[in-house]
């Protein structure tokens, strides 16, 4: 017997989110993760008792995810002038370098990464999403990483982050043998 669906809704939803927000970005998330669940109410009811859940409404999410990068392609909006500024209420508490580091990955990258770290998939599931094997799929997550570690500057080991200590100061030229200053 499957739980009520307002409880897979409560258990499933954030992290349904974070995966439309990692794949779509902040602004066409919302609609996806409501076209997730619309979806999914629909076709729960048929869902045998027994299914992955999460596996299956991040599949779900990734589905809607497609869609919605398919509709924005299809219909352009003309503005006459963009904004010098976010628009009020827009990016307070976000990481903007963060979701461009991700965007800046290829597109299967980005997706693995989000399915795995965000949505909690393993990497078996992930390869059924995105196509290919689960080894693909761990490869892909870290050269996305890897990625990431480079690029974004929020990440410790970026040479830009903040907390990275500054490189020790030398003491003046060395000969090879590790020797500092001259000899005499």
């Amino acid at each position: 017997m499957n739980e009520p669906f307002e409880q897979v809704v409560q258990r499933h939803g954030a992290r349904v989110l974070r995966v439309c927000r990692a794949v779509l970005g902040p602004v066409d998330a919302d609609d996806a993760w409501s076209e997730t669940f619309l979806a999914a109410l629909r076709a729960y009811p048929d869902l045998p008792a027994d299914a992955n859940v999460e596996a299956w409404l991040v599949t779900i999410a990734h589905r809607k995810a497609v869609d919605v990068v398919r509709r924005a392609a299809r219909h352009a909006v003309p503005v006459a002038e963009l904004p010098d500024r976010p628009a009020p209420g827009g990016v307070e508490g976000r990481d903007l370098d963060l979701w461009a580091a991700l965007a800046a990955l290829p597109t299967k990258q980005r997706h693995v990464l989000a399915y795995h770290h965000l949505g909690g998939l393993p990497y078996e599931d992930v390869a059924a999403i995105v196509g290919g094997t689960a080894a693909a799929a761990r490869r892909a997550a870290a050269d996305g990483m890897a990625t990431l570690r480079r690029t974004y500057p929020g990440h410790p080991a970026h040479p830009a982050h903040p907390a990275r200590p500054a490189p020790p100061a030398t003491q003046g030229p060395s000969d090879p043998h590790g020797h500092r200053g001259a000899r005499a």
